[in-house]
């Protein structure tokens, strides 16, 4: 990319300017601070007992049995009942968060119902909570289905009919559909305004649970939340419902509990090896959030066969949270070049050209990526080494690029920022980091698929996570001298109000959702579903996280309930 730089300087001179108390004095950089808070877990997650973490014979034989009796209704015969039986019974699946048990088993009934069960049909399956939910639980496996099927519920002047509004649970599974709309839906774009009126405009009448339903979903549907998070929310739905599954919901409880557990010790783990790292003291201007970075993975993929990648998917984000804090708060333009030809070269004989503080990181780095490389030589997945290092190096050059825009005073178009800054989100190096450590059904061609420019569906997850993120913290970074943000470049460019920029920007986020659905509706061989999933999880995680704020700098305030919720508090049996 071209880099020129602007000549009306409306941003700061990044500080790297030199004083001398005295002639013979070394020169002192004056460095910038953001004044991040410290960790809030001190040592909860390293000193937990060992004894909190286990996990009893009792509890995995329960376990086992429920799954056997769960397994059975799901394959029961599907002429038995109607199919709006099975699709809530599959719904309940896997929003309780146990469907990775019964992968199979849903998949067979899904497909099942999506060749045989007739819309055209004139009975109680035809009701509008029963097509949404249709529609919502196939497009969520995949399948193509159309949406045309909404519009037997719109009158003949294209509005949808009145008669809807007093179903309440019709219009909740129709708005919680609308998300998995693409584009060229209008029908969906219109469904989704109709019932967020309706419903916020019923919301605080309604009796509960259904009451506190809505009021969720409203600020968390169900495919923008992260599967853990949702799991535990709605298991205290589920149980409050008459028509509850007793089995399914025992089920839930406990493997949630045990699920937590395993998630802990993991953590216990992981937190023990970033306190020995001691960048808390070495490195003190830099972001200390290794819970709140594993709790992020554990968006990715919380299932316990994929233990190896959240480990090495933490280490890595907790090293590029510091890398970005280097690049973006710390290191002066000098250093940051010395950096760059470092991270290059990749070769810890160039440690000695680095400040002291570099170096501790650079031999951290080098340090998790050596082991990353032993462990898959030693699994005979050596060439996925290369691409786990080659996305971290074009991290640390979207990261200087940045860097060079803030010493050089320039201000991009807002095509120019999107165009550095997408994979500055870190996403596309997450996806790649995220395969490495997953089974053979991973293919070359897949980590080929996600440096393929243009990946879509990577590039969506990507604006998500960016400009969500710059919605939510630009004010607070232009406090101090950083890089503008996607609002800066907008109003700049455009010479629009900050509310019209930000207006602008979330329907670029509306754009990327519909492109991540579109592309979830096209698994491959190459890249099958559960590869699409890992890329739809980060951008839920953006979701989540930039929903009301910068979660992640700001942990205290926005995640740290999430993360007692999920890694501390058991579900009541």
């Amino acid at each position: 990319m071209s880099f020129v730089p602007n000549k009306n300087k409306s941003m700061s001179v990044r500080s790297s300017t030199v004083l001398l108390s005295s002639p013979n004095a070394a020169p002192e950089v004056l460095r910038r601070s953001a004044k991040f808070h410290p960790n809030i877990w001190g040592d909860l997650f390293v000193d937990y007992a060992s004894d909190n973490l286990s996990i009893d014979a009792g509890m995995e034989r329960q376990i086992e049995e429920l799954k056997v009796e769960v397994r059975r209704k799901l394959v029961v015969d599907a002429s038995i009942g109607k199919p709006s039986e099975r699709l809530n019974m599959i719904d309940a699946v896997q929003r309780l968060g146990v469907a990775y048990h019964f992968e199979t088993e849903v998949k067979d009934a899904l497909e099942h119902i999506y060749l045989t069960y007739d819309l055209d049909e004139n009975n109680d399956d035809d009701a509008l909570y029963n097509v949404a939910l249709r529609f919502r639980l196939l497009r969520q496996q995949g399948y193509n289905v159309s949406c045309d099927v909404f519009n037997k519920f719109k009158d003949n002047k294209g509005n949808f009919l009145n008669s809807i509004i007093g179903d309440v649970r019709g219009m909740l599974s129709l708005y919680e559909a609308t998300h998995l709309r693409v584009h060229g839906e209008d029908v969906l774009d219109q469904a989704l305004a109709f019932c967020t009126t309706h419903l916020q405009s019923m919301a605080t009448q309604l009796s509960l649970p259904l009451a506190k339903q809505v009021i969720h979903a409203l600020k968390q549907p169900i495919h923008k939340g992260m599967p853990r998070v949702e799991a535990k929310q709605y298991i205290s739905f589920y149980q409050q419902e008459d028509s509850h599954d007793e089995t399914l919901l025992r089920l839930a409880k406990l493997d949630f509990n045990r699920l937590q557990k395993i998630h802990h010790k993991e953590l216990c783990e992981i937190t023990k090896w970033w306190k020995d790292l001691d960048f808390a003291t070495k490195l003190p201007f830099a972001r200390d959030r290794i819970v709140e970075c594993y709790f992020w993975m554990l968006g990715v993929y919380f299932e316990p066969e994929y233990y190896l990648g959240r480990r090495i998917l933490t280490k890595v984000i907790s090293m590029t949270s510091v890398m970005d804090d280097i690049f973006d708060l710390h290191g002066t333009i000098e250093e940051l070049e010395l950096f760059m030809e470092a991270i290059e070269r990749w070769d810890m004989s160039t440690i000695d050209q680095l400040p002291e503080y570099m170096k501790i990181y650079y031999r951290a780095l080098l340090d998790i990526y050596s082991e990353l490389e032993d462990d898959l030589a030693k699994e005979g997945r050596s060439y996925r080494f290369y691409y786990a290092k080659e996305t971290m190096k074009n991290q640390a050059r979207v990261y200087f690029m940045e860097a060079k825009w803030l010493s050089e005073q320039y201000m991009p178009t807002i095509e120019e920022y999107l165009q550095v800054a997408t994979p500055s989100s870190t996403y596309p190096m997450f996806t790649t980091t995220s395969f490495v450590r997953m089974g053979d059904f991973v293919t070359k061609e897949a980590f080929e698929w996600v440096l393929n420019e243009p990946n879509t569906i990577v590039n969506a997850a990507s604006i998500i996570g960016r400009i969500m993120n710059d919605l939510v913290s630009h004010e607070f970074e232009q406090k101090r001298e950083h890089i503008a943000s996607a609002v800066e470049c907008y109003m700049k460019q455009h010479g629009v109000s900050k509310q019209e920029a930000h207006e602008e920007l979330q329907k670029q986020v509306t754009n990327a959702w519909k492109d991540i659905n579109q592309e979830c509706l096209k698994p491959t061989t190459a890249v099958p579903m559960t590869l699409l999933t890992r890329v739809l999880n980060l951008a839920r995680v953006s979701y989540v996280m930039y929903r009301d704020g910068d979660g992640y700098t700001n942990s205290k305030l926005l995640l740290k309930d999430y993360i007692v919720s999920l890694l501390i508090d058991p579900v009541a049996i």
